[in-house]
């Protein structure tokens, strides 16, 4: 059992759009990540997922609306649902989802990471 510090697992990256495996349990994954710009609209048809604002804030786009997410907040995404998360500045965002889970759901793209460091 190891204590995680976010911020200093946040320092070891400066990249965007790749997320990190911090920690695991129970079949699912802690990972972080840093959004800057646009990603892709996509969906996960049999996983939840769970976006944690850690540090700035973003919109996250459903086809019918949009939800602003400051820092301390956070969002579940149910599976099926089609999204796509947008930052204008760069943001940390905690997820938590199933082990497994592609970033970028049933959409392929430049932005897919099929292989994630644990750090």
């Amino acid at each position: 059992m190891k204590k995680v510090n976010l911020s200093q697992k946040l320092s070891l990256f400066n990249d965007h759009w790749n997320p990190r495996v911090v920690g695991k349990l129970n079949g699912q994954e802690v990972k972080l990540v840093k959004f800057q710009g646009e990603f892709v609209w996509h969906k996960h048809n049999h996983e939840d997922e769970m976006f944690l604002v850690v540090k700035g804030r973003f919109t996250m786009e459903f086809r019918d609306r949009k939800v602003e997410l400051a820092e301390n907040e956070f969002l579940i995404v149910p599976r099926g649902v089609e999204h796509r998360p947008v930052a204008e500045e760069e943001v940390c965002v905690l997820l938590f989802e199933p082990a497994g889970v592609l970033n970028t759901g049933d959409a392929e793209s430049d932005l897919t990471r099929r292989v994630l460091e644990e750090l």
